[in-house]
């Protein structure tokens, strides 16, 4: 007799939760959902509905990759972000909801400026959801997306032929901002700031250490970064960085110590924690 929706459900959200999972129900359906091709919703709508001996199979070996620590967003192949699907694996970072913060301030600061020849820079742009948020939202813009990571940028790649913003979202291999073929009205970057040592092995077995590892107190990127930007941004041009927990003394002194004269403001994410830096406007040469 074929398993059935329900069944197989129940087992899965049994395994993940033996595993140490604290979202359990939610990973196993997730799974399963995609295990199926179908959504979550359709799991409750048909809960009778048999499994073929492929989809347990498949299902299954989802599971023991979850079970292994795997995020979910690898296994599914996919992450939304900023209400965009974004192709993801393991030569990006997952995209985080707290970086959604980071795309609402830089949107708020281009919105003040002249959207005619509005020249962006995201800088480390990962699976690219980033620049391809602000591409979407900015439709007159047009995004340089750096990288160190070739592997990076062959996702990014994809993600942004997949938005339709292949004209507008142009990638660059390089550190920082050295590959920029311009200055930029607004340069946004979600660089790595944490300790590598200090993140769970969940993090550290599967996500690029290249995206994440920000040195022995997190700042080293800020310290390189930071001083670069006068020699990339315009007149009257803005910056935003996500910082990590704990941080919002740290950076802000970086960026007075860097950009002397340059105004320094902070903001936080949904969860109450000091995530983005902005600066400027300014005219940053002095």
């Amino acid at each position: 007799m074929a398993a059935v929706v329900a069944e197989v459900l129940e087992q899965g959200n049994a395994l993940l939760r033996d595993s140490g999972s604290n979202t359990a129900r939610l990973d196993a359906e997730v799974l399963l959902a995609r295990a199926l091709g179908a959504s979550r919703a359709d799991l409750y709508s048909h809960p009778e509905r048999p499994l073929t001996a492929e989809e347990v199979e498949r299902y299954r070996s989802y599971l023991a990759r979850r079970a292994q620590g795997e995020p979910v967003s690898y296994i599914r192949g996919t992450k939304e972000f900023f209400g965009l699907p974004f192709a993801v694996d393991r030569r990006v970072l997952v995209p985080r909801p707290e970086t959604e913060v980071l795309v609402e301030r830089a949107l708020e600061g281009a919105r003040t400026m002249n959207q005619a020849g509005l020249r962006i820079a995201d800088i480390g742009t990962g699976s690219g959801c980033i620049a391809v948020a602000l591409a979407t939202h900015l439709p007159q813009a047009r995004v340089y997306a750096t990288d160190a990571s070739a592997e990076a940028l062959e996702l990014a790649a994809q993600n942004v032929g997949r938005h339709g913003v292949r004209d507008r979202v142009l990638l660059f291999q390089g550190d920082l901002c050295a590959p920029l073929p311009e200055p930029v009205d607004l340069l946004v970057s979600n660089p790595p700031y944490t300790v590598w040592q200090s993140l769970p092995e969940g993090i550290t077995a599967y996500e690029p250490r290249l995206a994440l590892d920000g040195g022995a107190d997190g700042l080293d990127i800020y310290r390189r970064l930071l001083p670069q930007l006068p020699g990339h941004l315009r007149t009257g041009g803005m910056a935003f960085l996500e910082i990590g927990d704990g941080q919002e003394e740290a950076v802000p002194a970086l960026a007075r110590e860097a950009l002397p004269g340059v105004p320094v403001q902070t903001w936080p994410d949904y969860s109450g924690w000091v995530r983005v830096i902005g600066m400027g406007p300014s005219d940053w040469r002095g």
